[in-house]
């Protein structure tokens, strides 16, 4: 699927966005700036800015910070001489992350860089302990967890209406080729339709704050501002519902939701050449989003999705 930026309205609350859609789909991550000081016992210690000067010490900024996602946050704790590196899953769903440090950088740790972790959902975990050294630290995030078993489920139709017309199906030319979405199928329906939930689960991540995008809009630009849905089911999987409408996201965060739920409006928004809902079931294979086959009863009985169709997404 090809999503296109899109220009946000004024500031306003948005939990754990997108990443990646599929990932992808996501928002940004505070940069972790991390001041760091040596108190009046000798120790060197890391906090914030008030703390350090709290302590009447001169600070300096501690070089650590995390790379933009929507999905988690790296927080920065002192723990003696050490640091420890904490990972905020920011999703209603479980996250696996990878905490890195820029190459060369001279830097001991418990356990080694890079390390790996799973995160439940909106918890925090301690990856990492930062024994010596000062490196810049860097954060990969992926929804899902690497345990997911899909299981061969007969999913809903996703669409309010009896209309079918599939713009892009299976392995699609013009952007279901790739891992992520080469199991996606994009239903063309008019903006507004509601958006059923084909599967029970809960909401672990949602976007809506993207207006559609102007005409002048550079199109390369624009990747990765479609508003969605994505749900967590009991196997671990995850069904994307993308390219709402502004404002179309209908369920919150962290809701129970049952197959045939209204979760949403359909509309244009993200790389998008005309308005339809771009429906993929995805797993996380380590660190890496891949779309996964999938059965769906349709308003005409069952739907095949086994070849592209002609169209754009």
């Amino acid at each position: 699927m090809h999503v296109r930026r899109q220009r946000l309205r004024r500031p306003r609350a948005w939990l754990a966005c997108a990443a990646m859609l599929a990932l992808a789909l996501a928002g940004v991550v505070q940069a972790s700036k991390v001041y760091r000081w040596v108190d009046a016992a000798g120790h060197v210690r890391y906090g914030d800015r008030a703390e350090a000067q709290a302590a009447g010490q001169p600070v300096a900024v501690s070089r650590t910070r995390a790379e933009p996602s929507a999905i988690a946050r790296l927080r920065i704790e002192a723990a003696g001489d050490a640091r420890q590196a904490w990972i905020d899953n920011l999703l209603a769903g479980p996250i696996e992350v990878l905490l890195h440090a820029d190459p060369g950088a001279a830097a001991a740790s418990d356990p080694p860089l890079p390390a790996r972790a799973t995160v439940p959902a909106q918890s925090r975990t301690l990856v990492a302990r930062i024994l010596l050294g000062n490196p810049v630290l860097h954060v990969t995030a992926v929804p899902g967890t690497p345990n997911a078993r899909p299981r061969d489920v007969e999913y809903g139709y996703p669409l309010q209406t009896t209309a079918l017309r599939i713009q892009q199906a299976w392995g699609g030319g013009f952007s279901h080729a790739d891992a992520e979405n080469r199991h996606a199928v994009d239903f063309a329906t008019a903006v507004g339709t509601p958006v059923l939930a084909a599967r029970d689960g809960v909401v672990m991540q949602s976007e809506g704050a993207f207006e559609d995008a102007d005409p002048d809009e550079d199109a390369d630009g624009l990747d990765a501002r479609a508003n969605f849905v994505r749900i967590l089911h009991d196997d671990g999987s995850m069904a994307l519902y993308a390219h709402l409408q502004p404002d179309g996201v209908l369920a919150r965060i962290g809701q129970q939701v049952r197959r045939g739920q209204v979760i949403g409006l359909s509309g244009n928004t993200g790389r998008s050449t005309a308005p339809h809902l771009h429906f993929v079931v995805q797993a996380n294979r380590g660190l890496r989003l891949e779309s996964v086959p999938f059965r769906m009863f349709g308003p005409g009985g069952i739907l095949r999705f086994a070849a592209a169709q002609p169209g754009g997404d």
